[in-house]
């Protein structure tokens, strides 16, 4: 008995005490709850909802979203709940945004007709083909079929205003930053950057101004130059990075902590150890990459080289004869000159344990024996086939083997029929073009841009003045024939043409023509205006290198004071430099590589090395990477129901009396 009575008190304190702290938690929970609250709210993801549009609705950025819904990275379906994320730093910025869904209002009755279709109906209702499923279920596992009697669903439309705070800010770009530079800085991908600015265009200026994240000043990132930088691929992971960079995950991760947030994202920028890429002096999204490190496929690879070597027009019993045909048939000595780079690039290949067997065939440079050629000889188990070299015989070898999906290259040529099985490995003329276009925009050191140009090249000046408007135009003097009737050109400007025009610091002046001497005059007239003592720098370009620039009249000197600009598919390698495959040419043909023997080992070795990193081509070609090589490099793009195509080119100047690549 008194045992009992001295236990009730006790009883009594534990359940004060418990309910004290109950309600404790209650307002902890609730002051918990209340904070949460007021940091995030929810949305229910909408029919054709993307990340992007969520993102843009409620003024955040993707890489917010996906932090707190790390499943959403799968996908979303419709009517799932995202956690949405309000300003991560106090602002008095706010945006009242207007919502419009749609509600379900009724239904109406529908006989199905003789030839009508769900597509009919919903065109005919405004409705989509989902909702008339989703409102007639029996239609997931039937076809329609006249006589069905189906409800149509209506719907109104429900208009939600709402005030929601801004995380995102206006950003002002930096001098020499890049996208990827930008991205970094604000912890979010290339990707993400262009979809918070759709209109950035593809290139960013000094001043230029940006939507990016609204984050404090200390969560900056910089970027700190003794790393190097790499853009993560689509379907890349850990794996992937591991065989390419040689970088575990924990390494990754130790360099770039926010993984442990958002994970591993398409498009976002990832500081590495410098010594872990083979890249170009600076860092850009692309990079060049050495495939020799991500060799997978040590499979047999079986090329085809198809070129015109014309033997049948040889006579073997003269070597006179020989020897004069091949000095005096220009197919025959780039066929020659292409395949021993192609053996140079076999042996190689070799070295890192790639094998190769190689078929050679003479088109004799009909059309008919290209045909011939493919009918006599399997070529289903083939790779790749090189060439034919001209233009009518490639695209006749290329239609033929689309039936098999085998990768054709074209050598030298860019005039071809792009189907899909085909590869372009010389960038157009356009995108050439648009390589210096490019180059000339991101210089930020530019006072002036003058356009010269003949009367056969108004088209370009013109392309040129819709890309820099405040650019002027100057076009070469007309005169009057003989009779006085009619005026041709006179191909030659005057020196008040450009005094006016000229501005202390740098000037661009691009000259199109074709005619070697305008070149000159051009040339030799600028020359004369640049002035140390009024600080006027000129450097001449054009869009369009060609022999004109090159004739007897031309002063190199000149040319060298101008720094002379062009874009170009392919660069001289650097003589005072030792390379490997120039050795080995030496060594094996007893003479230096021309531009066509190094063509040829490029091509063959970036095919071999796409083929051994990749399961086929096309997979090899998927990769948004730039390889590069002796004198050639390549990335290639995928054109819409169509090819491959190379957007790589050089930009090259003259400097000191030496070709060297434009940085």
């Amino acid at each position: 008995m008194t045992s009992v009575q001295n236990r009730q008190p006790q009883l009594s304190g534990n359940r004060k005490y418990m309910r004290k702290l109950i309600i404790t938690l209650s307002f902890v929970l609730l002051a918990v709850m209340t904070v949460y609250a007021q940091q995030y709210k929810t949305h229910q993801v909408k029919q054709g909802e993307t990340i992007i549009s969520i993102s843009k609705l409620y003024k955040v950025t993707p890489l917010e979203i996906y932090q707190l819904n790390p499943d959403a990275k799968q996908g979303l379906r419709e009517n799932s709940i995202l956690i949405i994320p309000k300003a991560k730093v106090a602002s008095s910025n706010s945006e009242t945004v207007v919502t419009i869904t749609k509600e379900l209002d009724g239904f109406k009755r529908h006989k199905v007709r003789r030839k009508e279709t769900l597509y009919s109906l919903s065109k005919k209702y405004n409705v989509s083909e989902d909702d008339i499923k989703k409102y007639n279920k029996w239609l997931y596992a039937e076809n329609l079929r006249k006589g069905d009697k189906l409800q149509i669903p209506i719907f109104k439309e429900v208009r939600k205003e709402e005030v929601v705070d801004n995380t995102i800010q206006e950003y002002t770009v930096e001098k020499s930053e890049g996208k990827w530079r930008v991205a970094y800085k604000f912890g979010i991908s290339v990707e993400e950057l262009e979809a918070l600015n759709p209109e950035m265009g593809d290139t960013l200026h000094e001043g230029q101004i940006l939507t990016v994240p609204n984050i404090a000043d200390n969560m900056l990132r910089t970027v700190d130059d003794t790393y190097g930088y790499y853009k993560v691929l689509p379907a890349e992971g850990y794996y992937r990075l591991k065989v390419k960079l040689g970088l575990t995950k924990d390494q990754i991760v130790k360099l770039n902590p926010e993984l442990n947030e958002g994970g591993l994202k398409d498009g976002m920028i990832l500081k590495i150890p410098k010594e872990t890429m083979v890249m170009s002096s600076g860092v850009n999204t692309t990079g060049k990459f050495s495939l020799a490190d991500s060799i997978s496929n040590y499979n047999t690879k079986h090329l085809v080289v198809m070129l015109p070597f014309e033997l049948n027009r040889i006579n073997p019993d003269s070597v006179y004869e020989a020897k004069r045909r091949i000095k005096n048939r220009r197919a025959l000595n780039v066929s020659l000159d292409f395949h021993s780079g192609v053996l140079i690039a076999l042996d190689s290949a070799k070295q890192l344990g790639i094998s190769t067997k190689l078929d050679v065939y003479d088109t004799k440079n009909q059309e008919y024996e290209v045909s011939n050629i493919i009918s006599r000889n399997n070529f289903s188990d083939v790779d790749a086939v090189i060439g034919p070299l001209l233009t009518k015989n490639f695209n006749r070898a290329a239609s033929e083997l689309k039936r098999d999906n085998v990768p054709v290259l074209s050598p030298i040529v860019d005039q071809i029929n792009l189907v899909g099985n085909v590869f372009q490995t010389i960038p157009s003329d356009d995108m050439l073009r648009s390589k210096i276009i490019d180059f000339v925009a991101q210089d930020s050191l530019v006072q002036k841009v003058i356009i010269v140009s003949d009367s056969k090249h108004k088209n370009i000046s013109n392309v040129l003045k819709s890309k820099f408007p405040k650019a002027k135009q100057v076009f070469s003097r007309m005169q009057k024939d003989k009779n006085n009737k009619t005026e041709k050109d006179a191909y030659y400007v005057l020196p008040e043409d450009f005094e006016e025009e000229l501005q202390p610091g740098k000037n661009v002046v691009f000259l199109e023509t074709k005619d070697e001497g305008f070149v000159s005059n051009v040339s030799s007239m600028l020359n004369s205006l640049i002035s140390v003592e009024e600080k006027i720098e000129i450097v001449l370009m054009t869009t369009n290198k060609n022999s004109a620039f090159e004739g007897e009249n031309i002063r190199n000197v000149h040319l060298s004071n101008l720094k002379f600009h062009f874009p170009t598919v392919q660069k001289d390698y650097d003589e005072d430099k030792k390379n490997s495959f120039v050795t080995m040419y030496k060594k094996k043909w007893n003479i230096a590589p021309n531009k066509f023997a190094v063509r040829g080992f490029d091509m063959a070795m970036d095919i071999l090395l796409r083929l051994s990193a990749n399961e086929d081509l096309f997979q090899g070609a998927n990769y948004d990477m730039e390889t590069e090589y002796v004198e050639n490099k390549f990335n290639y793009k995928k054109k819409l129901f169509g090819g491959y195509y190379n957007e790589s080119a050089y930009i090259v100047k003259y400097d000191n009396l030496r070709l060297v690549e434009a940085k």
